[in-house]
């Protein structure tokens, strides 16, 4: 099973983002590193604007998406896959997260904010069904 590696400032930033877009939930995109075995670090989290500003689901600014995905191609990144929040729920895909995955590449990263402390997992999901991944939040000095 490949790893998935972000560094604990960018979860912290990732948390921060979303407590100040309570009660909607916030999202992004997630950029990094991919090596030939699968395991990916992320090295850059994209803060997007929820267009429809729910408490239950999310859809990226198109504009938004666009400068982004600009920006990765531009510092020689790979777009690994997308983030959100669910701020009444558990960290894992609600039915209709599942139904909108449409890259089976990506990765999506759910953070809960229904507890004191949040909850962030990765999943990979294809053909309706989802399998969390080896998400480790990790200090940059402490790498491998």
């Amino acid at each position: 099973m490949s790893i998935i590696r972000i560094d604990y400032k960018l979860y912290d930033d990732v948390i921060k983002y979303a407590k100040e877009h309570l009660p909607e939930e916030a999202c992004g995109l997630i950029a990094g590193t991919e090596d030939e075995d699968g395991n990916r670090v992320i090295e850059k989290i994209y803060f997007l604007e929820n267009i429809d500003h729910a408490e239950d689901h999310f859809t990226l600014d198109p504009k938004d998406q666009m400068a982004a995905i600009k920006d990765i191609r531009t510092l020689g990144l790979k777009q690994l896959g997308n983030w959100h929040s669910h701020p009444e729920s558990p960290s894992r895909p609600s039915e209709e997260d599942i139904r909108l995955s449409f890259d089976s590449k990506a990765s999506y990263m759910i953070l809960s904010l229904m507890a004191e402390n949040p909850v962030l997992n990765s999943y990979h999901v294809e053909n309706g069904q989802y399998t969390k991944e080896d998400l480790r939040i990790i200090s940059e000095d402490y790498f491998y």
